[in-house]
């Protein structure tokens, strides 16, 4: 069995663009020989039976999914969700992103609303660390050190960025979308869109049961790769920003019988020391990621090591972060059993059961949320939400309903990490709260569109606006900023 050769290191540091600090390791050695296929097989041609008839179709259960299905079916629609896991949540539940970034402004406010606020209500008390609405936006000294070894302050500001219980947020996220009457079906793997006169009108799936296909007026791709926009035609782009670890891949673990509060105290306050476990993990492991806090003081969580190189639309490469993050994860728990105060009795818990993607494709859409904007603060026409900014530097950012909607495609609408914006961008838009927030607005217009039938690039979006403002959202009016 081969071995990963000792990875070239990239430091990312934290500037007023970005907000955290982060390693990003790459190697091009492979754990497996490669692979021989040659040629061709060709399919024979079939017909595909109906599953069902839907007004909206969302394909994909992660963040936006979700979002997207609960914000259509709240708007009127008869909605489908299609997900190949066995869960909703995507990355916040099976890809063990358990740390929810930030959705206040600068000032404490919160901007990313609705469904956001919505399912974390949801979860007991027990199922979520993060400082009280009170705290947000304090730039006091104390409470900013607590909470930015808590994930939870930046730039000397307590933000709203919990860690949160994936179980409990996989049966909130299940049971809010029962209540508002979406249909569920997992265990199906999207395969090929139909697209007719230039139109998506029915995705081909497959499943235990064969190939199927459900028929929609509007299909949303909250794939998080841009897989069914791709695959129907859609332009798309995937350049990245070599600074940011936007585009690095992991899977993520987490380790039990821990004490966070005594590891943090080590970090914090002892940091010669710090430094030195660091240069040492470095050198006995390569690849090294020191961790996060979870929800628990118990739990420690591991959101990497993020590695470069390597292609989440590349079944090798993504086999290969497999088993690499395996042996990582192996591997840290004995090096901080031994090495880390806190970790004497550590213990591997649970690695993901999806692979932690950040960035693949993005689509090419009518506008898109680019680096531009950052300074100005404006409220586009087509606010479809607000995101935070990723520095007091700047004022929150407008997203536009135009960075849903491709180019030249119809009958789809896309929400997620491949919504249309530049690579610097989606440093941010890739999160979790952007993706509730771009699901939601996608949503509701996909239900907008089926209801007075006419295709995604038409409506008018004073109407999505509306629909949702009735969901919570938080939309500026242009008129009176």
């Amino acid at each position: 069995m081969s071995e990963v050769t000792k990875p070239t290191v990239r430091t990312v540091e934290r500037t007023t663009e970005r907000l955290l600090a982060s390693d990003v390791f790459e190697s091009r050695s492979r754990t497996q020989p490669p692979r021989n296929g040659a040629g061709f097989i060709r399919e024979a041609a079939r017909d595909v039976p109906v599953y069902h008839q839907c007004d909206v179709l969302v394909v994909g259960g992660g963040p936006s999914g979700s979002a997207a299905a609960y914000a259509a079916a709240k708007t009127g629609a008869d909605v489908v969700l299609l997900e190949r896991y066995n869960h909703l949540g995507g990355l916040s539940t099976g890809g063990l992103v358990i740390w929810i970034d930030r959705m206040t402004d600068w000032s404490g406010h919160q901007v990313i609303r609705g469904f956001a606020e919505e399912i974390l209500d949801r979860l007991p008390a027990e199922a979520k660390a993060g400082p009280a609405p009170a705290e947000w936006g304090s730039r006091d000294p104390q409470l900013a050190a607590y909470w930015a070894s808590r994930t939870s302050a930046f730039h000397g500001i307590v933000s709203w960025a919990p860690t949160i219980d994936p179980e409990r947020l996989k049966v909130a996220t299940q049971e809010l979308l029962l209540e508002a009457r979406v249909r569920l079906v997992l265990h199906a793997w999207a395969a090929l869109p139909i697209v007719e006169d230039g139109r998506v009108t029915a995705v081909l799936f497959e499943s235990k049961a064969g190939r199927q296909a459900l028929r929609a007026k509007v299909v949303v791709d909250a794939t998080g790769d841009g897989d069914v926009f791709a695959r129907a035609g859609a332009e798309y782009e995937s350049d990245i920003d070599e600074g940011d670890v936007h585009h690095s891949l992991n899977t993520a673990f987490v380790l039990g019988g821990v004490d966070m509060n005594r590891w943090i105290e080590f970090r914090t306050t002892e940091r010669e020391q710090f430094a030195e476990f660091m240069r040492l993990g470095r050198e006995r492991l390569g690849f090294f990621q020191a961790p996060y806090v979870s929800w628990r003081n118990d739990i420690a969580l591991f959101l990497g090591p993020r590695q470069s190189g390597l292609s989440a639309l590349d079944v090798d490469d993504m086999t290969e972060i497999e088993i690499r993050s395996r042996r990582f994860m192996a591997g840290h728990c004995e090096f901080f059993r031994r090495h880390a105060p806190g970790f004497e009795s550590a213990y591997m818990l649970q690695s993901a059961s999806q692979l932690g993607v950040r960035h693949t494709r993005r689509l090419k859409g009518v506008g898109k949320v680019h680096r531009a904007q950052w300074p100005e603060g404006i409220p586009l026409g087509g606010e479809i939400g607000v995101s935070p900014s990723v520095s007091p530097k700047f004022p929150v950012i407008s997203v536009p309903y135009e960075a849903l909607v491709p180019a030249r495609l119809d009958g789809l609408l896309a929400c997620g990490r491949h919504i249309s914006c530049d690579p610097s961008s989606h440093g941010f838009m890739r999160e979790i709260p952007q993706c509730w927030l771009t699901g939601q607005a996608a949503g509701a217009a996909a239900a907008v569109a089926a209801n007075v039938g006419v295709q995604p690039r038409a409506v008018s979006v004073r109407d999505v606006q509306a629909a949702l403002r009735k969901q919570g959202v938080f939309i500026r009016d242009p008129e009176r900023a």
